[in-house]
């Protein structure tokens, strides 16, 4: 009798359960890609699935919605942007107008980028921030440590925030941040992994790379702190040992970006946001602090955060938005190319309309999984007839889209599914010539370096490839 009480009451708690499922993605209405992939999952292991979409199903944070939201300002918006479609899809969405008067310096070398990195963390008066995803224990991050640990001595106002999920190494050895936290500094995690899991919301990432300095000036891109991204030595592609799968020794190619100016307040705004949420102290934001335009500044830019603490979704409504509208080109570069199905799908509508569709990627990613998980959409591209340029020497982990020559966007988002929809992520969108045509000479040298048709693979291989599709939005 007591164990048929607990078997019904086992059912019924299973039943709801599902039900609960069930009823959290209608109401998040989510793509029927998306909800079929959960479906399946709880048709064939229900008492896995079911727990496990509580734990990483929920995209969108209802009391992490208005940590940013409302704290994103316009500064100085320019009247000669407001006929920018990507801009006013942006503007539409409560991002910030662009605006000008902005400094810009774009590195591609990870030495280069290395030595700016100090250089900015040594003339820094008054504050480092530093937000990024991965930290490694390494020398690059030893020679970083030391050179923040003597700002914080010299009484500079030292942050650090990590991801625990990418800087997991930092995570677990943390002794090496004792000299730092003794000189004053603060080092902070997000979304602990040792906490519990329905607090820290253990699918969520930050992504974001801000490197800020003084509040006036920042450091952005793709580039995290370690070694594979920049070092004093660089090591770059002309290191590489042909197979990435037999080399991880040269450095990555990748991209970083200074910006000075009005945008940097954007980027001080997504920081302290994120560093109030991850620490629990308030970390205010004052209108003043907004930096005055920079004389000779000639970059009009757009700052765009995108993930679960942003209400809408601004970033792929924005993309989406320039590839229909694109006319010349859509020239990509990321590492992991696995789009959502309306994405793809506008790729291709672009190139049937003669757009010319570039897709810029490494041969061999750094992720065994993501690179079958990339396949078939990168054959389907290829199918169709549009540039698939696979990158043959180190490991390419930038991340690019030049849109005509009307803009480009560059920073931490890849073009896949955990990036435009689960991870928190800041962007920067450029509409002016100078770095169009910076950006547009780099990636023709990525293309030179580049070469064309996949390798074609066996039925088995390819079955896998089509099966990882289910498995899309969590890649």
């Amino acid at each position: 009798m007591q164990y048929d009480l607990i078997y019904q009451t086992f059912i019924i708690s299973s039943i709801l359960l599902y039900l609960l499922a069930l009823f959290s993605m209608i109401y998040q209405k989510r793509t029927p890609t998306s909800m079929l992939a959960w479906l399946l999952a709880i048709l064939l292991v229900p008492h896995l699935a079911v727990p496990l979409y509580f734990l990483i199903g929920v995209r969108k944070r209802s009391r992490l919605k208005r940590k940013l939201i409302r704290e994103l300002h316009d500064i100085t918006p320019d009247e000669a942007m407001m006929d920018n479609p990507v801009s006013c899809i942006l503007t539409a969405n409560g991002i910030p107008a662009p605006t000008r008067g902005n400094r810009y310096e774009f590195y591609t070398s990870g030495k280069e980028a290395y030595h700016e990195m100090v250089k900015q963390i040594r003339e820094a008066q008054s504050s480092i921030y530093i937000s990024t995803y991965v930290f490694k224990k390494d020398r690059t991050t030893r020679a970083l440590l030391h050179e923040l640990t003597e700002r914080a001595r010299e009484g500079v106002e030292v942050k650090l925030l990590l991801d625990s999920f990418g800087s997991w190494q930092a995570y677990f050895f943390q002794q090496m941040f004792e000299p730092l936290k003794d000189a004053g500094g603060k080092v902070i995690f997000c979304f602990p992994l040792l906490s519990l899991p329905f607090r820290s919301y253990i699918n969520l990432r930050n992504h974001r790379k801000i490197y800020l300095f003084d509040r006036k000036r920042v450091l952005s891109g793709g580039m995290n702190l370690a070694a594979d991204y920049m070092s004093a030595d660089g090591g770059g592609p002309d290191d590489f040992i042909n197979d990435l799968r037999t080399s991880q020794k040269a450095q990555w190619q990748d991209i970083l970006f200074l910006i000075e100016g009005p945008a940097v307040f954007h980027y001080h705004q997504i920081f302290a946001a994120d560093w109030t949420y991850a620490s629990g102290v308030p970390m205010r934001v004052s209108q003043k602090e907004a930096p005055a335009p920079v004389e000779g500044g000639d970059t009009f830019m757009q700052v765009v955060p995108s993930g679960p603490d942003i209400r809408t979704d601004a970033l792929f409504e924005a993309l989406l938005s320039a590839i229909y509208a694109a006319k010349e080109r859509i020239w990509i570069v990321t590492p992991y190319f696995v789009p959502d199905d309306n994405l793809l799908r506008a790729l291709i509508i672009a190139h049937h309309k003669g757009v010319d569709v570039k897709l810029i990627t490494p041969r061999f990613s750094n992720h065994k999984l993501a690179d079958l998980g990339r396949s078939s959409y990168m054959r389907e591209l290829e199918d169709v007839g549009a540039h698939v340029a696979l990158y043959e020497r180190n490991m390419l982990h930038a991340k690019a889209i030049l849109m005509d020559r009307a803009g480009v966007m560059l920073g931490s988002v890849n073009m896949d599914n955990r990036s435009l929809f689960l991870n928190y992520e800041v962007v920067t969108f450029a509409y002016s010539e100078k770095i169009i045509n910076e950006v547009e000479d780099w990636m023709k040298e990525l293309l030179t370096q580049s070469s064309r048709n996949m390798k074609k693979v066996k039925p088995v291989r390819r079955f896998f490839e089509n099966l990882m599709r289910i498995f899309a939005p969590q890649l």
